[in-house]
């Protein structure tokens, strides 16, 4: 009898190959649910799902197949969330750090081909094909969210990736968000890179803006809607603007370096406040453009009644809900808040609004607009409605990625 000595790197060799031919844990699909699947959504739920062959590991890759054993795709698994499934590929390939290498480069190619190439959102989920996965990128800096299990686990992976494409100065997570809980996960923040100064700045349409990518929100600053504060420059030419839930002051000092004769700034948030105060000075226009920490429902209500009236009126509101079951709430919000910045508008003014959540659909959108008006006896005149910056493109049929409302419409007495 041969005795066989094995060494250490045959045994890596051989837990390598037998991890190669162990079979893939398969996903069965019912019948009635293929069609949305078929149709390009990423997204399988656990009511969804027919039977399932082999072990269930979660945050585990796994393969999906339509009730016909037909091949569907390749994703990550989660029992713990109401998503069990988050499709990352419809092809058998194979999922590694090369694979993330490949898709964080195609995104970034994209992003430079539509004039993106300082700031902007490098990866936006599902419309890149990472479910669950956002990358913003500031300058030579990126924050990362890793929002389910199934891409938490390639977190090592994706940055890896953003340095061998980028060389950045610094990378930092904020993970400190609750739809982590939903997948097991905990609320966290920190440095992925060598630690650095967070305050950073970065430079949109020619304007300098201070992001706090430790303690702002969501990633520190809205790219969203770069493009649409672009949309303000001729409306606010001369004009007595008003701007509330303001945070930052984004939207107002874009409409002081675009020739407002004054901007007033409002947020309930004194250190939103502060910040946005720090950003007109940083930019020479503290004189044009204050800031104030007030209520912002109190103060438009409490205005109308004053009868202070103001050129233009700017509405940047927080999303009003985050579930399908306030939605009738949300717009009620968003109808009040909208009524009031209409009877604060001169006669010809102009209100610039927005809604930020996906629950409320454009058409959902533009009928509560049109509803405000005519309680607020007031006719209005559609001068531009578009959503996001194309660096967050829109998947059709992904409703979730085509979530921000954007909207300027003239406002006249009837």
């Amino acid at each position: 009898m041969t005795e066989v000595s094995l060494t250490s790197e045959r045994l890596i060799g051989l837990a390598s190959s037998l991890t190669y031919i162990c079979p893939m844990t398969k996903v069965f699909l019912r019948k009635k649910i293929a069609p949305r699947i078929a149709n390009g959504h990423p997204w399988i739920y656990g009511n969804e799902v027919e039977k399932i062959e082999g072990e269930v590991v979660a945050g585990d890759i796994v393969d999906v197949y339509y009730s016909a054993e037909k091949y569907a795709g390749r994703g990550y698994i989660n029992p713990q969330s109401q998503i069990l499934v988050r499709l990352l590929t419809r092809k058998q390939e194979t999922i590694d750090e090369a694979f993330f290498y490949n898709k964080i480069l195609k995104a970034w190619e994209y992003r430079q081909k539509l004039g993106y190439t300082e700031n902007c959102r490098l990866v936006f989920g599902e419309a890149d094909e990472l479910p669950a996965l956002i990358i913003d990128k500031f300058n030579d800096y990126f924050v990362i969210q890793t929002l389910s299990l199934g891409i938490d686990k390639w977190k090592d992976a994706i940055v890896k990736s953003l340095e061998s494409i980028f060389t950045p100065k610094g990378i930092y997570e904020r993970n400190d968000v609750p739809v982590r809980g939903l997948e097991g996960l905990p609320q966290q923040k920190g440095f992925l890179s060598a630690p650095f100064d967070t305050t950073i700045q970065i430079i949109e349409n020619g304007l300098k803006f201070y992001v706090d990518i430790e303690n702002g929100q969501k990633t520190g600053y809205f790219l969203d809607q770069q493009d649409n504060r672009r949309a303000i420059q001729n409306i606010v030419m001369g004009a007595d603007v008003l701007g509330a839930f303001t945070y930052t002051g984004t939207f107002e000092i874009h409409a002081a370096h675009y020739g407002a004769k004054s901007v007033l700034g409002l947020d309930i948030s004194e250190q939103a406040v502060a910040q946005a105060n720090k950003n007109a000075a940083l930019n020479g226009l503290d004189a044009t453009c204050k800031f104030e920490a007030m209520n912002a429902f109190d103060v438009l209500k409490q205005w109308g009644k004053d009868g202070k009236k103001f050129d233009v009126v700017m509405l940047d509101p927080p999303a009003f809900t985050k579930s399908r079951e306030n939605i009738a709430k949300a717009l009620t919000g968003y109808k009040e808040i909208n009524l009031r910045g209409m009877k604060l508008l001169k006669n010809g003014g102009f209100l610039v609004t927005s809604s930020c959540t996906n629950l409320v659909n454009p058409e959902m959108f533009l009928q509560c607009i049109d509803q405000a008006a005519k309680d607020a006896r007031k006719r209005i005149r559609q001068v531009v409605f578009q959503a996001q910056s194309s660096d967050h493109p829109i998947i059709w049929g992904m409703e979730n990625t085509n979530y921000l409302k954007f909207l300027i419409v003239e406002v006249c007495d009837r």
